[in-house]
């Protein structure tokens, strides 16, 4: 008789929102910028509106990622260079453990990832067309400084897609391994055939206050952005 599998618990409401919203935006910036736009009057604008989506989510992930539950805390899943060294290593010869939160490698590209969107999306902020778009921040660093960073903000789109193709390569791994990551981001919660080597206590704080703080701040940032006088 086959064994039950364990559930767990493990990504709160805020990250699972978060990290669905975030692929919105991103989907959203990467098809103006790609394409003619279509439905969209002003595919630039959409594309910098996304952006700043981008960054309000961004601030509300960094603040959620210090004071919410465990397993959205960086210090959950971010790893030195020796553990994650060892679990590429056992990913190799596929006798990974599994973890509750993200694995090493996994820690590591959502840090990898953040760090591009962050770049990405603030880069715009100075950014500027000519035409139709100038950003909240252009002209604040002068315009060589702004035309380095453009040209900054197009070799970053290419690393991103790069990261974000490699992220979906592990979550294909991962399935074929046995492990449905995309479920789990859905409903919060990762099945296991044993116990995960990274199980956290609880620990009670007082998350929901700590989350409309986040969200005030992301959102007042964002706001600001959006309805910037331009």
């Amino acid at each position: 008789m086959q064994n039950e599998r364990k559930q767990l618990a493990v990504w709160d409401v805020f990250v699972r929102l978060f990290h669905w919203c975030l692929l919105a935006a991103v989907a959203i910036s990467f098809y103006t910028a790609k394409t003619n736009g279509a439905p969209f009057l002003f595919p630039i604008e959409a594309h910098a509106q996304a952006g700043y989506l981008i960054i309000g989510l961004l601030i509300f992930r960094v603040i959620w990622g210090v004071s919410g539950p465990i397993y959205a805390r960086f210090s959950t899943f971010v790893y030195g260079p020796k553990n994650t060294a060892i679990y590429a290593n056992a990913l190799l010869k596929r006798r990974a453990p599994r973890y509750a939160s993200h694995n090493p490698l996994g820690g590591w590209m959502v840090v990898l990832l953040l760090l591009s969107l962050s770049f990405q999306a603030v880069s715009g902020l100075f950014l500027s067309d000519d035409i139709f778009f100038q950003g909240p921040l252009y002209g604040l660093l002068g315009r060589d400084i702004s035309g380095e960073l453009a040209s900054l903000h197009s070799l970053n789109s290419d690393v991103l897609l790069i990261l974000i193709a490699i992220h979906v390569a592990g979550i294909v791994v991962h399935a074929l391994q046995g492990e449905n990551l995309v479920a789990a981001m859905v409903t919060g919660i990762k099945l296991f055939n044993s116990e995960p080597i990274d199980i956290k206590p609880a620990r009670r704080t007082k998350h929901r206050l700590f989350a409309l703080g986040a969200f005030l701040v992301a959102a007042g940032v964002c706001g600001w952005l959006w309805f910037y006088p331009y």
